[in-house]
């Protein structure tokens, strides 16, 4: 039985092949979801600007605005969370979508069963915080129902990705927490030995905490995991 559409999560489906657009929105409205689409960037923009978006599916590749320009405009202004569609192969789009915002990246041709479960994934990490919401580590604050963190008294700008894999970090304190729970807890899958995704996200938090401290850090424990480390 179908949700309430009031209660669907919206999703924008950004692309520029029509009949992609209509086939995911075709699958993605059983699955419980309300689907959009745009067929380039700026309908994107000005779609988005409306407001009611729960979550932008978004490729790259697009007529005018780059789907990487229209990410780049967003992030200036909104948290919303995006799925960046690219082309398989073209590890480099994956991580330069990460860097400059995305939540996660889907390689096309992909099937629609793994969209839905990248988009629960990141709908789950916006919408399930911790019973105790706020977690600290030295001068670090991570407002998780709010999905907010703060250090030396700056806000950090992150993911909803970013803002998981920190939060199991100050969690764990100064303990080694594998490759594999990180995957698993902060982006809904496996660890696979070709998705760099988990490093990226890694290296951008990394970037993101050097910005305002000295003190804090995320080490990289060979063949185990990562690790909060203080000074």
């Amino acid at each position: 039985m179908s949700e309430p559409a009031e209660t669907r999560a919206r999703l924008l489906i950004v692309d520029d092949d029509a009949e992609l657009c209509t086939m995911l929105r075709e699958y993605l409205e059983p699955e419980g979801f309300a689907a959009e689409c745009a067929e380039s960037g700026q309908a994107a923009l000005d779609r988005l600007a409306r407001g009611g978006i729960d979550l932008m599916v978004l490729d790259v590749m697009l007529p005018g605005l780059s789907g990487f320009e229209v990410l780049r405009r967003l992030r200036a202004s909104s948290r919303v969370p995006v799925l960046m569609l690219t082309a398989r192969g073209e590890e480099i789009d994956r991580v330069v979508g990460l860097e400059m915002g995305a939540d996660d990246y889907l390689a096309k041709p992909f099937s629609p069963r793994e969209l839905v479960a990248r988009i629960r994934a990141i709908l789950r990490r916006m919408a399930d915080p911790p019973a105790d919401g706020q977690l600290t580590f030295g001068p670090l604050t991570l407002d998780a129902r709010a999905h907010r963190a703060r250090i030396e008294g700056q806000d950090l700008e992150l993911t909803s990705a970013e803002l998981r894999i920190l939060e199991l970090l100050i969690q764990a304190d100064t303990r080694t927490v594998s490759r594999e729970e990180l995957m698993l807890q902060a982006l809904g899958r496996r660890l696979l030995p070709t998705d760099r995704s988990l490093d990226t996200h890694v290296s951008n938090l990394r970037r993101k905490l050097a910005r305002f401290t000295e003190h804090i850090n995320i080490q990289g424990v060979r063949g185990a995991g990562y690790a909060l480390t203080q000074r």
